[in-house]
C-alpha cells in the first residue's frame, strides 16, 4: 500500500477539502452563448475521489448538432432523446452538494448554467474545479493541457474522445491521483465561485458564410474582424492588480479552451485582442513561453507581462472598469 492509499482512510486528509465531487462534461454544438448540450455526463465521487455511481444522457437541442465529425451525434440520434427541461432534475440531483470537476471547466459550467437558465431553473452548483488549474498546482510534467496528455500521464486509456461518458470516465479516473497527490502534499484545491449566468440566446445566430468554428482543436480559421475596443489602452498588466479595461491582450500557440472562445471572452470583457506583440501589448497569453514564436520572442525583448491560459482565465473574472 502507497502513501497516497493510506490517505484515502487517514484521518490526515485535509479537512478543508469538499465531501464530493461530480465530475463532468458536456458535448455541445458548438462554444457560443446559443449552443446548446447534445450529451451530459456525471461520474459523482466521495470526499477522496472514489467512484461512487455514473449518469449519461443525450440531450435533443432542438437545432442543428452541429460538430457531428467530432461528437459523432446526428439529428437522426438526437431525434428521440429528451429535452434539457426533461432531465434537468437529474442533472441537478447528481450535482447537488458537490464540487462540479471539468477539464475547461469554465466552459463546461457555463454551458451547463445556460441550459439551467433557459430551462428558468438554477443548477445547485457553488463550486467548480479544473483539473487544468490543477495540474498546474501540481507541476504535472504535461507537454500541453489536452485531457487526452493529463490521462497518458496517470495511465489512463482513453476509449472514445468526445464522448462525453468516456471523456467523464476519463477525467475521473485522472483526478482521483491528482487529488491525492494533492492531499499528500497539502496542496490548496483551485475552487472557484460558480455563479448562476443569465445570458443566454434561445436561438441560434445566423451563420456567417464561408465560416466554420473550429471546435476544442487547432483547425485553421479565418481571421475575423473585431470592433475597436472602446476604451483607451491604460498600459501593462501587472501580477498584482487585475485586468483593467482597454488592455490589449494577444494570445500565442495551442489553448486548451478553443481560440475563438477566448477571444470572444476577451473583447466581452471589455479587452482588446492584439493580433500582435508590440511594446504597448498589456499581457501575452500562451501555455508555452519558452517556444519560439515571434510573439514570445517579441514578449520577451519587450518585457511584456506573460501568463498562462489557466491563470488568464481566472483573472477574466474581474477585469476592472476603464478609468472615466
Amino acid at each position: 500500500m502507497t502513501m497516497l492509499d493510506d490517505l484515502t482512510t487517514a484521518a490526515t486528509w485535509p479537512t478543508a477539502y469538499p465531501q464530493g465531487y461530480a465530475v463532468v462534461d458536456v458535448e455541445t454544438t458548438g462554444l457560443a452563448r446559443d449552443d446548446r448540450i447534445v450529451s451530459a455526463a456525471v461520474y459523482r465521487l466521495d470526499a477522496q475521489g472514489n467512484v461512487e455511481d455514473h449518469w449519461y444522457t443525450l440531450v435533443n437541442p432542438e437545432r442543428d448538432p452541429g460538430p457531428v465529425w467530432i461528437h459523432g451525434l446526428t439529428s437522426d440520434v438526437l431525434a428521440d432523446a429528451p429535452l434539457f427541461p426533461a432531465i434537468a432534475e437529474e442533472f441537478s440531483a447528481r450535482l447537488d452538494g458537490r464540487v462540479l470537476v471539468a477539464h475547461n471547466a469554465m466552459f463546461d459550467w457555463q454551458m451547463i448554467a445556460r441550459e439551467y437558465a433557459r430551462a428558468e431553473r438554477t443548477a445547485p452548483v457553488r463550486q467548480r474545479l479544473c483539473t487544468i488549474a490543477l495540474s498546474k498546482e501540481l507541476a504535472l510534467p504535461l507537454p500541453n493541457h489536452k485531457l487526452e496528455s493529463l490521462a497518458a500521464h496517470f495511465g489512463v486509456v482513453q476509449q472514445r474522445a468526445h464522448n462525453a461518458l468516456d471523456d467523464a470516465r476519463v477525467l475521473a479516473e485522472a483526478f482521483r491521483p491528482s487529488l491525492h497527490a494533492a492531499a499528500e502534499r497539502n496542496v490548496r484545491l483551485p475552487l472557484l465561485e460558480c455563479r448562476p449566468l443569465t445570458e443566454w440566446a434561445s436561438a441560434p445566430a445566423q451563420p456567417r458564410i464561408g465560416y466554420q468554428a473550429s471546435y476544442r482543436g487547432n483547425s485553421w480559421r479565418p481571421s475575423r474582424k473585431r470592433p475597436a475596443c472602446p476604451y483607451p489602452n491604460p498600459g501593462r498588466y501587472t501580477s498584482d492588480k487585475p485586468l483593467k479595461q482597454g488592455m490589449r491582450v494577444a494570445f500565442s500557440g495551442d489553448t486548451s479552451i478553443d481560440r475563438e472562445l477566448l477571444e470572444d471572452r476577451t473583447v466581452e470583457a471589455g479587452l482588446h485582442v492584439a493580433t500582435s506583440v508590440s511594446r504597448v501589448t498589456s499581457l501575452l497569453v500562451t501555455n508555452d513561453p519558452d517556444s519560439a514564436t515571434s510573439k514570445t520572442v517579441k514578449a520577451k525583448a519587450f518585457g511584456t507581462p506573460v501568463v498562462d491560459e489557466a491563470a488568464y482565465t481566472q483573472l477574466l473574472r474581474d477585469v476592472t472598469p476603464a478609468d472615466e
